[in-house]
């Protein structure tokens, strides 16, 4: 800090004066770690749902691998493989 400490008679500054500007030093840097906190609760608050978003892909993912289950159990069926395999000879036969 710049500011100018008063001098008393006998040539040393006084200790209330030592103090205040002490005190006044302290308040300036309570004030800038609050403000750091701040920014930081603000970012923290704007993505809340961070959590949210990975379980909803584990959700998403679940599903998928069921439904992909399911598939291969119904191409591996003996009437499907019939469809697929009379598609394929008619498209053929076709060309």
């Amino acid at each position: 800090m710049n500011t100018t400490i008063p001098i008393n008679v006998d040539g040393h500054a006084g200790f209330y004066i030592r103090a205040r500007e002490r005190m006044l030093a302290l308040n300036a840097q309570a004030r800038e770690r609050l403000c750091l906190l701040d920014s930081r609760l603000r970012t923290l608050a704007a993505e809340p749902e961070e959590g949210a978003a990975t379980a909803e892909y584990a959700v998403v993912l679940v599903a998928a691998t069921g439904f992909a289950a399911l598939l291969v159990t119904i191409l591996k069926s003996d009437a499907i493989k019939t469809l697929l395999t009379g598609i394929v000879k008619k498209a053929l036969n076709a060309g």
